[in-house]
């Protein structure tokens, strides 16, 4: 038996282990949250080092993204010091190969997103493929980073004017604890509603769901959502709220759509793990395994 691990800065509340067959290899896959205890998803990495097949990071990026450049995260950059010899991923390559294919899936199997409609995209720096592929549908993009990260009312419209943006402030910001810029332990858990306005005149919400979620208003009437890692109870919350279309990278297991992390992990233990992570070839893995994306209709 292969197994995966995914070590998280987020709730242990949403822990999980699942065992699944794929192509005659048989997966363990655990997810361990550290509700935002750098030092305890530190112990966690060391201990697993050698231990596994490989390790998903998960509630901290390695690097965030504007637009050909990379900007490497310090609390990112301080985990993965602690693996040596399993291989270690945080989704990106699933970000920027994956789901950079989802629009195009979307529109095919659903008719959306069409010509103008407005995506609030609540971190580009995190998903710059899915907001690249957005703007070129048509798509009339609120980008929200510095809304939902700093707390400040400035949204981009274009991502040429937020990439010199960023690019000014990252070498900064990359030095921040991350807790300073996404929301780890419990405020995963909890709801701070905040830019309203922004959620309303957007017709599709797109990024990682505890960013997103965070800040969710009550009404999600007619809206259309884009992202992962979500549990079951999630997605009932989303039909509450009166969401119209969920959309992950990953397919549902048991109510549950894994994390771009996880998903890599699984991809990089499936094509033999020694070698270093290859992103190109994951699109035509998870097709030939037959693990699709998830689009289901809540309302």
């Amino acid at each position: 038996m292969k197994r995966v691990v995914s070590v998280s800065l987020g709730s242990a509340g949403r822990d999980h282990e699942v065992e699944n067959e794929v192509s005659g290899c048989r997966l363990l896959i655990q997810r361990f949250g550290t509700g935002g205890n750098l030092a305890r998803a530190a112990e966690l990495l060391r201990n697993l080092d050698g231990k596994v097949d490989a390790l998903g990071l998960g509630g901290v990026n390695l690097y965030l993204r504007a637009g050909a450049r990379r900007y490497q995260l310090r609390d990112g950059a301080r985990l993965a010091a602690q693996v040596r010899r399993t291989p270690l991923v945080d989704g990106s390559g699933i970000k920027d190969t994956v789901e950079k294919e989802l629009v195009r899936f979307i529109k095919k199997q659903a008719g959306w997103p069409r010509q103008g409609q407005v995506v609030l995209i609540v971190s580009a720096l995190d998903r710059w493929a899915l907001a690249e592929s957005l703007q070129e549908a048509g798509c009339r993009l609120v980008i929200g980073d510095a809304l939902f990260a700093l707390g400040l009312p400035v949204p981009f419209h274009s991502l040429k004017t937020f990439s010199a943006a960023a690019q000014a402030l990252l070498p900064l910001l990359c030095q921040l604890p991350i807790g300073f810029l996404y929301p780890l332990g419990k405020r995963q858990e909890t709801s701070r509603p905040r830019f309203e306005r922004f959620y309303q005149k957007a017709d599709i919400i797109a990024g990682d769901f505890h960013f997103l979620r965070y800040h969710l208003p009550d009404d999600l009437c007619g809206k259309s959502i884009i992202t992962s890692t979500v549990t079951e109870e999630d997605v009932i919350e989303l039909k509450r709220r009166g969401a119209e279309w969920l959309v992950t990278p990953a397919p549902s297991f048991a109510g549950r759509s894994y994390g771009s992390n996880v998903l890599e992990a699984i991809c990089v233990t499936l094509l033999g793990g020694g070698a270093p992570p290859n992103p190109s070839l994951y699109p035509g893995l998870l097709r030939e395994i037959g693990w699709g994306p998830r689009l289901e209709r809540l309302n």
